[in-house]
């Protein structure tokens, strides 16, 4: 009886979601963004080599970094300091991972911790499903907008609403850049590449990966894993989403504390975003990285002792 009910929920969610106007799916305009994910099927079209699996991890880290370091832990919750040179290549790095701009990014993030898990949440699968928390929720025409009001320490610096008004060109850029690169002589007489299969291997299968690697942490991370702290929401530590994020599944940890630049709280919370960022420290690119202040370390500390007594 209770299943039967929790299905008639979602299906009464859903009904309502496509009823209205402003959280219809504008399927058409995303026409580029479903082509990009079904031209994955052109590796069984093109040779695999390990220059291609190279490229291709290459291409997902570096990109993903940016989204998890910048686009996240920079431009949504401030928890270092950049130049604005350093900022701006975070910012266009994040862009050619087809995420939209830094600006629309950080606004809708800032919503989504305030209202976390009630009805004004963006993406939350609670309230409106896996799918739709997971990619439709930023389909819609209410969800094109950047909400400036939410990002005006972002908003006054003029190449970050560049960029955000003009995020497709890094995609466009890095695309034609892998199809290029594929065509020279070098690639040719060294990696045995084509132009075609270096846009596959180098923007296409990557791209698709950091699409859906991102969004698991507005929907798995707010579904499965543990729950160390007692938030207002149900976001979890989880991490499979941890791994392919590059440590942004510790999502109990950061809803908790989004202040912290770190979000792995133990040791055994692996967080390869703030080893990076701790490395960038060491080059003077970023600096003033926030730690995970002692009143939350006592938290964690506290509870891990009592896992331990269990």
């Amino acid at each position: 009886m209770e299943s039967g009910s929790n299905a008639m929920d979602f299906m009464n969610r859903n009904k309502k979601i496509l009823s209205n106007k402003h959280e219809s799916v504008e399927w058409i305009k995303y026409v580029p963004y479903f082509g990009i994910q079904i031209m994955v099927l052109g590796v069984f079209l093109v040779p695999i080599t390990w220059a291609c699996v190279i490229l291709a991890v290459l291409s997902y880290s570096i990109r993903m970094f940016a989204i998890t370091a910048f686009y996240h832990r920079y431009f949504s919750h401030r928890t270092f300091k950049a130049s604005r040179i350093t900022q701006a290549m975070g910012a266009i790095v994040g862009c050619s991972a087809g995420q939209r701009g830094p600006l629309w990014w950080a606004a809708h993030h800032r919503i989504h911790h305030r209202q976390s898990d009630s009805d004004k949440d963006p993406h939350s699968p609670q309230k409106k499903g896996v799918i739709w928390s997971h990619m439709l929720w930023f389909m819609t025409e209410d969800a094109k907008v950047t909400p400036m009001k939410e990002v005006p320490d972002l908003h006054k610096l003029p190449e970050l609403r560049f960029l955000n008004r003009f995020h497709w060109i890094p995609v466009v850029l890095l695309a034609t850049s892998c199809y290029l690169l594929g065509e020279t002589d070098w690639a040719t007489e060294n990696f045995s590449a084509t132009g075609i299969q270096w846009l596959i291997w180098g923007f296409i299968v990557p791209t698709t990966a950091l699409y859906h690697a991102t969004y698991t942490v507005n929907s798995l991370a707010h579904l499965f894993g543990k729950r160390r702290f007692r938030t207002k929401d149900d976001s979890r530590n989880n991490s499979f989403v941890a791994l392919i994020t590059l440590g942004e599944g510790w999502h109990n940890n950061h809803h908790f504390f989004p202040g912290s630049v770190r979000q792995g709280f133990t040791k055994w919370e692996l967080d390869p975003t703030y080893w990076g960022l701790k490395m960038m420290s060491y080059m003077g690119l970023v600096s003033d990285l926030s730690p995970i202040p002692a009143w939350v370390q006592t938290k964690v500390n506290e509870h891990e002792e009592d896992r331990s007594r269990k």
